[in-house]
């Protein structure tokens, strides 16, 4: 029995049908996986916004007025100089210390000068010796021309000697005055009560007349001399109040008034100089600060938002308000704006304890969902003045971008399976 060969045209079907299977398994599969990923819900992406991005709604006080700046200044200050040529004997001041009026300094050698004054009081004597005993002869002599027995001639010369021994007198009692006072001069002693704010001198220095020696500050009134637009002197007045801060003294506000103007503008740059009087009486401000501040001429208090939050470029003006945990946008009516606070009253479209975004969180479209990482607090005036108030930064403070998921940036949706 012979066993039947197989051939290429039998195993053709075969291998066809097998294919087909194969395709169709194929096709089957991905319309599964087409089906099951059309049926998967979409998450929508929620953007959590940390304090930064958030500020809640509160009435504040706004102020306006031209903003100065400057460097303040001692309003007494004064440098203390060498009167008498001579050697420092020694100093009994340093930089930084407390003086009071009178209070003695430094000592210039008074050798020489002491010398002086003995000589000019030894002339002194001498002089009032002789201005006696020509006085004696003038009385002795007035008897005599009563009686007859000298000529009024030889009086009138005793009168004469007697007014010439007074006049010697009084030129070495003059002498002897200006001696005195050029000893006194070695002295040198504080001229009010205040602070040496610089030394120049030391024990052992040889010092001519007119030298500086110190230099002593009353601490107690600085003034801050800073200018205003010529266009905004009608806001400015002889006792407006003056707010402003200082570098070094991060968050507080310190109070002055205006004290005088000046009567002419200044042609180059068509401003007015202002002097404003502060009262440092718990010597907390230093001179030589650098001052930014505003001349208070108008005052309110409204609610307000962060100039940050705003969007100016239509009108009205716009902003983003968190509601019902999602993005809206409301238009708003704007009042006065403080400059310094960078704060502008909103008379409509907000209410007090509405939560408006701010900084990079304005980019987002109205309607996203929103979560908060932290309650946002009630904006707060800049820290000093020009000094970045950390709103709407989506880095860090150094600069560097900030991680996934931290405040003011979008958190990706969950990968679904």
């Amino acid at each position: 029995m012979r066993r039947a060969e197989s051939t290429p045209g039998r195993r053709a079907p075969r291998a066809g049908l097998r294919l087909g299977a194969l395709l169709g398994v194929v096709w089957l599969a991905a319309a599964c996986g087409q089906r099951s990923e059309e049926a998967a819900p979409t998450t929508p992406t929620v953007v959590s916004l940390g304090p930064e991005n958030a500020v809640r709604v509160e009435p504040m006080q706004l102020q306006s007025g031209p903003v100065i700046s400057g460097s303040l200044q001692a309003r007494r200050l004064a440098s203390v100089r060498a009167q008498v040529g001579g050697s420092i004997l020694d100093v009994k001041a340093d930089q930084g210390q407390a003086v009071k009026e009178g209070e003695l300094l430094a000592r210039v050698e008074e050798g020489t000068l002491r010398a002086q004054v003995l000589a000019a009081s030894s002339t002194v004597r001498v002089a009032r010796n002789a201005l006696q005993v020509t006085k004696a002869d003038e009385q002795r002599l007035q008897q005599l021309v009563k009686q007859g027995v000298i000529t009024r001639r030889e009086f009138e010369r005793t009168q004469l000697a007697r007014t010439q021994a007074e006049g010697q007198l009084a030129e070495a009692q003059a002498r002897l005055t200006l001696a005195q006072d050029q000893l006194g001069r070695t002295r040198i002693t504080a001229p009010f009560t205040g602070v040496v704010s610089e030394r120049q001198v030391h024990a052992g220095d040889i010092v001519q007349p007119g030298a500086p020696l110190f230099t002593v500050v009353d601490p107690a009134t600085l003034r801050l001399e800073a200018s205003v637009p010529a266009a905004q002197l009608d806001q400015v007045q002889v006792g407006t109040p003056v707010d402003f801060r200082v570098n070094g003294y991060a968050g507080r506000e310190f109070k002055g008034e205006v004290a005088l103007i000046n009567p002419a503008v200044d042609p180059a740059t068509g401003q007015v100089r202002i002097y404003v009087r502060i009262p440092n009486s718990e010597q907390t401000l230093l001179s030589g600060l650098f001052a930014e501040g505003r001349v208070a001429s108008q005052s309110k208090q409204a609610l307000a938002v962060p100039v940050d939050a705003l969007d100016t470029r239509q009108d009205p003006p716009t902003l983003l308000r968190i509601a019902d945990g999602k993005v809206e946008q409301v238009a708003v009516k704007l009042g006065l704006r403080d400059d310094v606070a960078q704060t502008v009253e909103v008379s409509s479209g907000l209410k007090a304890g509405d939560v408006v975004v701010l900084g990079s969180a304005r980019d987002l479209t109205p309607g996203t969902p929103v979560k908060l990482t932290a309650p946002p607090e009630g904006h707060k005036k800049p820290a000093a003045p020009r000094e970045a108030s950390g709103v709407g930064g989506a880095g860090n403070a150094s600069g560097a971008p900030a991680p996934p998921g931290a405040a003011g940036t979008p958190t990706p949706p969950k990968q679904t399976p």
